[in-house]
Parts: C-alpha cells; structure tokens; sequence
C-alpha cells in the first residue's frame, strides 16, 4: 500500500502567508499541518512509501520537509513529484495530479489519497483495516453537525452498508449533515477507472468529483472519520484550528 498526499494547489484565500510557504507545511499547535496528516496515517501497517506531488514553486520546500520528518519522526520512504505548475492559471488540478503520479512513478498497489491541508487528531489504522478488509473504493465521511455547514462540501448518503447511493457537491438543500473529505482509498483493481474519468473530458480538479463520478459504476464505501477533523480553507479556520488543537 501506497500513500499519495495532493499538495500542489496554491491556497490563494490564504495569501500572504502562502506566498513563500505551502498551506499543508503551515503551522498549526506548532506543527506543520501535514505532520497530522502523516501522524495518523502512519500508524497503519505495510506503507511502503509516501508520494507528495506538488507544484514547481514549493517542490524543495516539501524536499527538506520529508527529509526532517523522515529522520525524526518515521522511517517511511518519501518520493517528491514536481507536476511543473507555476501557477494556478497551469495547474493541473487534484485528479490531474493524481493520475500524473499513478503514470510517471508506475503505481500498481493500493492506494491512500488525502489532502496536504486535512487536520486529523486521531490516528487512522482502523481506516487502513477497514480499506484492506473490503478492497472497495472508499471515501472518508465527517459530521459536520449542522445543514449550513454541509452546504460548503459534497454531502453523501448512504445505504444500510455504509455505501453511497447519493453525492452532491455544495447543495442547496443538503440532505445530511455527513460530508466526504479528502481522504480516499483505491484498492489496485480501481486504479485504471482514475484514467478513464480523465480520458473522457471531466473535470481535474476537485478529487470529490471522481467520487461523485465513480459511485454509480462501482460500489463506493464509507468510513466516519473519529475525533476532530478541519479542512482549513481560510484564515479564520485556522486561527480557529490552532485554538483547538493547542488545547490537546
């Protein structure tokens, strides 16, 4: 099993503190954002190795990132894919990214994909079983609580085995309050699907729409994320992040 963390976008809404520094190595309590990332998903066994792909801008900054936290924090092997973006107007988008990675490093194994600026305060191993246990696509769920919420995020239903029968990208009139995050996994057999979503013409961005793409072709399954999760998407959610989060 593999283990693909999206960290090529430019994270405007956030400028000026993303100007020099990408979002996911922003601090948070005092450690970068992708330490949590990397914290909780570590704990699950037989990573063989963790891919970051990222843009031209901040490649050696997540370079020197991996190399400290490989030699303090966890033995994984660490690959750097530069996609050659410079900007947001030559960025290739999540899905576009993703299947660079899958093309140029030769992916043939399960894979994990999550988001560089996802904030986890409990660890994933259950996750990593569960995945291994059903060898389905997977797509991680949260709670957000309340309906004005859920109307910022692709918000799923699902049937009495956890499988989604409905996604909806930022509705209206949200049917739940149980969103999909950023993390995902696709078991070797699914991988060729991320191909066939590119080749014919939908979108790049936004690694929910191949979710949304996916579900009625192949079963999708969920697993509700424990404990806190942010997505830090502006100043005010993570200013609110390091209150809560200094607080553990």
């Amino acid at each position: 099993m593999n283990v693909l963390i999206l960290a090529a976008g430019y994270a405007t809404r956030l400028y000026p503190l993303t100007l020099t520094q990408p979002k996911p190595l922003l601090s948070v309590a005092g450690k970068p954002m992708v330490d949590y990332v990397l914290d909780n998903l570590s704990a699950i066994p037989g990573i063989h190795r963790v891919y970051i792909v990222t843009n031209d801008k901040f490649a050696g900054h997540f370079q020197k990132w991996a190399d400290q936290y490989r030699a303090t924090k966890s033995r994984l092997e660490f690959t750097i894919v530069n996609d050659g973006s410079t900007d947001d107007s030559n960025k290739l988008g999540a899905i576009g990214d993703l299947n660079l990675v899958l093309e140029r490093e030769k992916l043939d194994d399960d894979l994990i994909v999550v988001a560089g600026d996802n904030l986890f305060n409990q660890s994933l191993e259950k996750f990593g079983e569960f995945c291994r246990a059903k060898n389905q696509v997977v797509l991680g769920v949260y709670d957000v609580g309340n309906l004005d919420q859920a109307k910022k995020y692709g918000v799923v239903e699902v049937d009495s085995a956890g499988q989604i029968v409905s996604f909806v990208e930022k509705p209206q009139h949200p049917a739940s309050t149980q969103i999909g995050i950023a993390l995902y996994y696709y078991p070797r057999h699914t991988l060729p699907r991320i191909r066939e979503y590119l080749a014919a013409g939908n979108n790049p961005d936004q690694p929910g729409r191949l979710i949304q793409w996916l579900y009625p072709r192949v079963p999708v399954l969920t697993w509700t994320i424990p404990g806190i999760w942010y997505d830090i998407g502006s100043k005010e959610t993570l200013e609110e992040a390091n209150r809560i989060f200094a607080r553990r």
